[in-house]
């Protein structure tokens, strides 16, 4: 605090449209404080779109900038703050956000809140040119600032732009109590009095500034502010009257503290966005014992209150196909929401993004996908499982995480899970308690509801990657080394039969995807997958895609029927997204009838348990074929297995790549190419190992080089 003083003020002055004159209050209001109080004030010109008009309107220009500041490291105190400030003649101080408007992004709002801190800690006023826009910086001052004047002109576009910032703020949760008009360019003789300005905005007035264009434009061009170019104009008297006001009438020190985050909390809290959220502190055995947090016991109010002020799942229903129905719907509902809350004791949330944070929770899970919104677009998160309302784990860089996210409850999650896939045509009930989808964007959704799940609705979702990964970028990754890359590709275009092996979550399909980009364009390429996840570029591909039975139990289409289709369909390579059934045979009956080159994967744990359950897969087929017809299928049909595991640290790397050598006997003959050894784990937690060539020389070289494949002999020494 200043020397002597108890208090000290941040008023933000913020314009309702741009151009409406918001820079000439700011500037005059500051100098109105100095001039009436003989106090310390501090004007900052923080408008995101034109920042520097206050000094144009002061004549200076300001040397240095709250950018400057920013890059102070640890506390801003008064000492440092002061050295970064221009003093103007006529006794304030002045401080624009940057010298440069292309540098206001590098402003953080944590920097933000720093530098205000250091300020109101300096000086008596400070006053804040905020202009028009409620960007992140902006809300950071808002935030700490005692009162928020919003200048609007009696204008009916300016008075719509200047509502539309008012409900921004209330759905922030601002206090309507902070918030006051200032009216600028009043004339007395317009239809729009300030009388219906503040029916038409909601909120109370605190002045008005009449209109004086001439004694506006001679004070920008003396670049002298009107209170000292002009005192006896009527727009410095209005400006004058309105710091008055504010210290006679006590208003500033009504709102100090209202509403408020304390210091520390300013200087540490960010804004809300994906992966942070309102935790409930509760641990697992807590939430399935049924103990509640403030924060969902608050939820659970609010959407009983919904419920009951709205029909929700009708109006929902009824604007689910037109967007502008569902803004409508959301607006009214954000509104009812924001006036529920008003009448809560929100004392448990500590800062305003957790407030944001939990009205828009509140909106996701009444209108939307609830917490699911933050987690499928946190693009980190590559899968989702909810294992009841209580309980969201997700899979984010490999590793296997407890979310701090939670449903309000059963209902809610329910109502979540119909809205994924109702715009598919699919349905779950307790005629039909479980489902496999695929959404719009690839994504893979599994959903299984009581009875058959004991603890509530359960749902996984295997989020689709937007960008479409390539050989190279496994290469970054640690996956393989560019040599075994170079023989992956040689394998493809020699046109071998390849199975990819792998765990749940270990990258199969991502690298069948990316092996399958390798076969030549002029090939014809038909696809079979259950859930299409394959995104291939080539040009004479087809897709297919297995059908589950309707709710009759009618209409199954199989990946078995599917793989028999496409021996009528003159493919040229037949891609199966995963063998789990019967299926396989027809796939090995497929590779042994001219279809080489043709892929699929399977789950297994090393080539070994991976031809072991091809085996049991075939015998699924009901054709009750003998072991060794099984295997000798095998072997005349599988070139090679790679397989592909996800490691401790959440790595995946391909730590075989085996050829299938034939029979020896009644039993498989495997010869490992390379494998990945490895040695240790470091203090990280992080694999330590490397990929090593076996010596083995593969039989199929000789198949290679026939089709003009060559692979030099040196690459399968040991090294």
């Amino acid at each position: 605090m200043p020397e002597g003083v108890s208090r000290s003020y941040l008023v933000a002055v913020v314009g309702g449209k741009g151009g409406v004159g918001k820079s000439l209050i700011a500037t005059n209001l500051a100098l109105s404080f100095m001039l009436d109080t003989k106090k310390q004030v501090l004007l900052i010109d923080a408008d995101p779109d034109t920042c520097g008009d206050d000094g144009v309107i002061l004549g200076i220009k300001p040397k240095r900038s709250l950018y400057d500041v920013t890059k102070v490291s640890g506390r801003i105190t008064p000492a440092i703050l002061k050295e970064f400030i221009t003093n103007y003649p006529a006794g304030i101080s002045v401080l624009p956000f940057v010298e440069k408007t292309s540098d206001y992004g590098a402003v953080g709002s944590v920097d933000v809140r720093r530098v205000m801190d250091a300020a109101l800690s300096s000086y008596t006023y400070t006053v804040v040119d905020c202009g028009s826009r409620l960007t992140e910086q902006v809300l950071a001052v808002l935030e700490m600032s005692t009162i928020i004047l919003i200048v609007t002109n009696p204008e009916i576009i300016v008075l719509k732009h200047s509502k539309r910032i008012i409900e921004d703020l209330n759905g922030l949760m601002f206090h309507p109590d902070v918030m006051r008009i200032v009216i600028n360019k009043y004339n007395p003789a317009s239809p729009i009095t300030p009388q219906i300005i503040q029916s038409n905005l909601g909120i109370q007035i605190l002045g008005a500034v009449h209109e004086d264009a001439e004694t506006c434009v001679t004070s920008i061009t003396k670049g002298k502010p009107a209170l000292l170019s002009a005192p006896k104009s009527l727009v410095a008297r209005n400006i004058f009257q309105i710091a008055r006001v504010l210290q006679e009438r006590g208003i500033l020190d009504s709102l100090y503290g209202i509403n408020k985050p304390r210091r520390d909390e300013a200087l540490v809290s960010k804004a809300a966005g994906p992966g942070q959220v309102v935790s409930d502190g509760l641990s697992i055995k807590q939430r399935k014992a049924g103990i509640v947090s403030e924060h969902v016991r608050l939820k659970r109010k609010i959407h009983r209150a919904l419920i009951d002020n709205m029909d929700l799942k009708k109006l929902d229903l009824e604007s689910k196909d037109d967007p502008n129905k569902f803004t409508i719907l959301y607006e009214k509902t954000k509104r009812t929401v924001i006036s529920l809350l008003e009448k809560e004791d929100l004392n448990f949330l500590k800062t305003r993004e957790d407030r944001a944070q939990l009205i828009k929770s509140i909106l996701d899970e009444a209108l939307a996908l609830g917490p699911l919104e933050d987690l499928l677009a946190d693009e980190s998160v590559s899968e989702v499982m909810v294992n009841g309302p209580d309980i969201i784990y997700i899979e984010r860089n490999g590793k296997v995480q407890l979310s701090p996210y939670t449903f309000t409850g059963s209902q809610q999650l329910m109502g979540v899970i119909e809205r994924i896939l109702a715009p598919i045509g699919r349905r779950i009930d307790e005629k039909s308690p479980y489902v496999d989808a695929r959404l719009a964007d690839g994504s893979r959704v599994h959903a299984i509801i009581p009875p058959l799940a004991i603890d509530g609705p359960t749902l996984t979702i295997r989020k689709f990657k937007k960008e479409k990964l390539g050989m190279d970028d496994l290469i970054k990754f640690g996956s393989l080394t560019k040599d075994i890359s170079e023989f992956l590709k040689a394998v493809i275009e020699s046109r071998l039969n390849s199975l990819i092996s792998g765990g749940t979550g270990s990258g199969k399909t991502t690298l069948l995807n990316i092996l399958s980009g390798m076969i030549p364009n002029n090939e014809r390429i038909i696809t079979v997958e259950d859930s299409a996840e394959l995104k291939l570029q080539q040009d004479h591909t087809v897709r297919l895609e297995a059908r589950p039975a309707n709710i009759e139990g009618e209409g199954e289409v199989s990946i078995r029927d599917l793989v028999k289709c496409t021996l009528r369909m003159r493919p040229d390579r037949i891609i199966v997204g995963e063998c789990r059934s019967g299926e396989a045979l027809d796939m090995l009956q497929a590779m042994n009838t001219g279809h080489d080159g043709s892929l699929t994967t399977i789950h297994s744990n090393n080539p070994t348990d991976c031809l072991r359950r091809l085996e049991t897969l075939v015998m699924m087929a009901g054709m009750d074929l003998p072991a060794k017809a099984i295997r000798e299928q095998i072997a005349s049909a599988i070139n090679i297995v790679i397989q592909q595991t996800r490691l401790s640290d959440g790595s995946r790397k391909i730590t075989h790549i085996t050829e299938v050598g034939g029979l020896r006997g009644d039993e498989l003959v495997l010869n490992d190419i390379f494998l990945f050894k490895q040695s240790g784990v470091d203090e990280k937690g992080k694999v330590i190992g490397k990929f090593v060539a076996t010596g083995y020389i593969p039989k199929f070289i000789e198949t290679l080089e026939s089709r003009g494949i060559s692979i030099p002999k040196g690459l399968f020494s040991v090294g």
